[in-house]
């Protein structure tokens, strides 16, 4: 698979977790099994009883339907700002860290970094 295209099934993997609640129920288990599960067209329609052709054109409209949802609340992107502050956030720490010699602020910082690190 082409470099370009697992980036854009990584995209979309990463949409349906911002707004695959937004997708019918249909929907929503044929872009799970296409995109997270990674069956073919050929294996949803025989688990949905329909044509390879319906199952493609679900996935083309829910994708549409995603990168809509994207474009207006733009959350994916938040994401994507909030976590490159956060890592900016750290590196400032860790100057300040290195810079303080008093152990207990040290670790407040510590601990400050930890927290921050494990909700990225």
């Amino acid at each position: 698979m082409q470099e370009k295209e697992m980036e854009k099934r990584f995209e979309i993997s990463l949409l349906l977790d911002f707004y695959g609640e937004l997708l019918t129920q249909k929907q929503r288990d044929i872009m799970d099994l296409y995109f997270n599960n990674d069956l073919s067209l050929s294996e949803i329609a025989e688990i949905n009883n329909t044509s390879r052709q319906a199952i493609h054109d679900t996935i083309k409209r829910a994708d549409n339907v995603l990168l809509v949802y994207e474009e207006k609340l733009k959350l994916l992107n938040k994401e994507h700002v909030l976590k490159e502050n956060l890592k900016n956030i750290i590196l400032k720490l860790d100057d300040l860290q290195n810079s303080i010699k008093d152990e207990e602020m040290s670790q407040i910082i510590r601990d400050i970094k930890t927290q921050i690190i494990e909700n990225i």
